[in-house]
């Protein structure tokens, strides 16, 4: 694909908006992390395996100076985040050209984001995006279990772990979810009824402590199992190894229970907002999100 070139609304910044490159991909990582939204250390490799067309830089003088990233899972469905530009360029329209290259790049696709609440109206107003609800950050320090009965993704035939994860998902992410589920520093838990699974979900290491995402289960009792099973995964005896997080959707009100049951504390929300169309989930089965930047 080509570049844009372009000029910051004070005249004062030339830049190109292009392709991201693969050695780039560690960057985005970064300026996530220094806006404080503690990404995944292995989060980038897997996010950009799904559509490489997708990532874009703003680069001024050979910096790149903003980054966003829209990736189309099929013909039908994209999401997007990354969205960062450096502090001292902000409000010069860098960010908004960074988000109509994203955007061209869905077409005419159902595109969901994560946004920050106070440009919530913005994205609605210049891009199109419909506020669907808020998804909640929660962090705490959780003793977990370790006796719990579950398997490990590893012993479940990938085709039925990937069944069940597209009923919780607007589209198959087939790519995404055989890289998510291999990343280092990880434990992925399936709980199965005999032959069915009924329910899955995966912790991470994080810039800090570890992040639970996706967790799905087919009730509350399911979904707390393997809550305190994945805290359980990452807790060395008396040695903690950071805190969690879980990103739970608030109209999902028992996920929030559990949350709110081992002393969570609420440090961070979104606005899951989706562009075209809002599409039809089974959000009481959702009680983590997989990424704020992923979907």
């Amino acid at each position: 694909m080509g570049e844009d070139t372009g000029i910051s609304e004070s005249n004062e910044t030339e830049f190109i908006i292009r392709n991201m490159r693969p050695g780039e991909v560690s960057t985005a990582v970064g300026r996530a992390a220094e806006e404080g939204w503690n990404p995944g250390l292995y989060d980038g490799e897997c996010h950009y395996a799904v559509d490489p067309d997708g990532w874009f830089v703003a680069e001024s003088e050979g910096v790149i100076v903003g980054i966003v990233q829209f990736s189309n899972y099929d013909d039908n469905f994209s999401f997007g985040g990354f969205l960062v530009v450096k502090p001292e360029l902000r409000n010069l329209g860098i960010g908004d050209a960074l988000l109509r290259r994203g955007l061209s790049h869905t077409k005419e696709r159902i595109c969901g984001a994560d946004g920050v609440f106070e440009m919530q109206d913005v994205y609605a107003r210049k891009y199109g995006f419909i506020f669907a609800y808020r998804n909640i950050r929660w962090e705490g320090d959780i003793e977990g279990i370790k006796d719990h009965g579950f398997v490990r993704a590893a012993e479940v035939p990938f085709e039925e772990l990937l069944e069940y994860d597209t009923r919780h998902f607007p589209a198959e992410r087939r790519s995404f979810l055989e890289t998510w589920i291999s990343q280092p520093e990880s434990t992925c838990f399936v709980s199965r009824n005999g032959d069915e699974i009924t329910g899955y979900g995966m912790i991470r290491k994080c810039v800090l402590g570890w992040k639970i995402g996706p967790l799905f289960a087919e009730d509350e009792m399911i979904a707390e199992d393997l809550f305190l099973a994945l805290c359980g995964s990452v807790d060395s005896g008396s040695v903690k190894s950071g805190p969690v997080y879980f990103d739970t959707p608030e109209p999902n009100v028992k996920a929030v229970a559990i949350a709110e049951k081992y002393g969570m504390v609420e440090v961070f929300g979104t606005a899951r907002m989706y562009r075209n169309e809002v599409p039809e989930l089974p959000l009481t089965n959702i009680f983590g999100v997989t990424s704020f930047e992923m979907g």
